[in-house]
């Protein structure tokens, strides 16, 4: 299936790893531009020189999603180098886990500036472009959480919601202009976050993170957690032409995990 992705630019937040990783090599491997960013130089040089020696154009900028004026920066250069954004991607690191008498104003703050402002300001950043040019695709990583939440998280599922709301309204706002809004909701998946969780939750239950990763797999009906490719092949899809009618959705990765009807 033809994508119709070839010369599309796409902006990857947090793709020095992980999931923002895994969906920029899927994107770079249907013919995307790519503009990727992350905190850590090391691992952006990294997945950019990886990215660019398999031939795709890509431009890297360092930023902190949680800082306003770095993503004003970083889509400016995007649009500099490339003369248009197509595609945004929005993605972050998930706050720390634990119940609500857990985390201070101060945690709380960070989780909304870190998982819902920062999605909030690359919309802002992108949208004009998109609204001018007549076509654009909003993807934003968030969290089975939404739809069923999951126990000890109540930082991401609370963020996690209210991106939810930003994006669906969003939906009905932009559709007329050829853009898309949609969420993907990525289940237990082998990543390094998932690792760190494990061994978080572990730590406080006093038992191991392979128990603890045992644990989610037998609530799996596919018995196992998810790769970040099988992920990244539904990004890549939602940002397709073949995608055009399909917006104000959230669309669970989980292997089965979600019990509900919807």
């Amino acid at each position: 299936m033809d994508f119709g992705l070839t010369d599309r630019v796409a902006l990857v937040a947090a793709s020095s790893k992980g999931l923002g990783r895994a969906v920029a090599t899927e994107l770079a491997s249907e013919g995307c531009k790519l503009l990727l960013c992350a905190r850590g130089e090391e691992s952006l040089k990294e997945a950019a020189n990886e990215l660019s020696s398999a031939g795709s154009e890509v431009c890297a900028e360092l930023a902190d999603l949680t800082d306003p004026g770095d993503i004003d920066r970083l889509v400016a250069s995007g649009l500099s180098q490339f003369g248009r954004i197509d595609i945004l991607v929005t993605n972050t690191g998930g706050p720390p886990a634990g119940p609500f008498e857990s985390h201070d104003r101060d945690a709380w703050q960070l989780a909304v500036r870190q998982n819902l402002d920062s999605v909030v300001n690359l919309t802002r950043a992108v949208l004009p472009g998109m609204r001018e040019h007549g076509f654009g695709r909003i993807i934003n990583i968030t969290s089975i959480a939404v739809k069923q939440p999951v126990d000890g998280l109540m930082l991401s599922n609370s963020m996690r919601a209210a991106v939810t709301g930003f994006a669906r309204t969003l939906a009905n706002e932009v559709a007329s202009s050829g853009i898309t809004v949609n969420n993907v909701l990525p289940g237990y998946t082998r990543t390094e976050r998932l690792w760190q969780l494990a061994s978080k939750l572990a730590a406080d239950a006093g038992t191991t993170a392979e128990e603890a990763l045992a644990e989610w797999e037998s609530e799996i009906p596919m018995g196992r957690v998810g790769t970040p490719r099988e992920f990244a092949a539904l990004v890549a899809f939602l940002a397709s032409d073949r995608a055009g009618y399909i917006t104000g959705t959230s669309i669970p990765v989980d292997g089965g995990w979600i019990r509900g009807l919807l």
